[in-house]
C-alpha cells in the first residue's frame, strides 16, 4: 500500500515537472514574441537613460563640447534603436502543437 502510494506521488510529481517544463519552453517564448517584452523593456530602459542624460546635462553650470557630445551620442542612439523598435514588427509563429503527457497507469 505504501509502496503503492510512493509510487504514484512519485509518477505525479514527474507528471508535474514535465508540464512545467513544456510551459516554459512553449509557452512563455511565445508570450516574450507576440507582446515583444523585450523590445519594449529595453526602450524603457532607454527612456530612462534619456531623462536622466537630460537632467544631468540640463544641471551642468558650463557644459562643455564634450559633454554635449555625449548627450548627442545619446539622443542619436535613442534614434537609432527607434527605428530599430518600430521596424521589427510582430513575429507571427504559432506556438508548437500541445502534446500529450502519457500517464502511465
Amino acid at each position: 500500500m505504501l509502496e503503492e502510494s510512493i509510487s504514484k506521488a512519485k509518477k505525479t510529481g514527474i507528471d508535474t515537472i514535465k508540464m512545467v517544463w513544456e510551459f516554459f519552453t512553449d509557452e512563455i517564448p511565445h508570450v516574450l514574441s507576440n507582446w515583444r517584452m523585450i523590445p519594449r523593456l529595453m526602450m524603457g530602459l532607454y527612456c530612462y537613460a534619456f531623462y536622466s542624460t537630460m537632467n544631468w546635462f540640463m544641471v551642468l553650470p558650463e557644459p562643455n563640447n564634450a559633454q554635449a557630445g555625449f548627450v548627442s551620442v545619446v539622443v542619436g542612439a535613442g534614434a537609432a534603436w527607434f527605428g530599430l523598435y518600430v521596424n521589427s514588427g510582430k513575429v507571427s509563429s504559432k506556438p508548437a502543437k500541445k502534446k500529450e503527457i502519457k500517464v502511465d497507469a
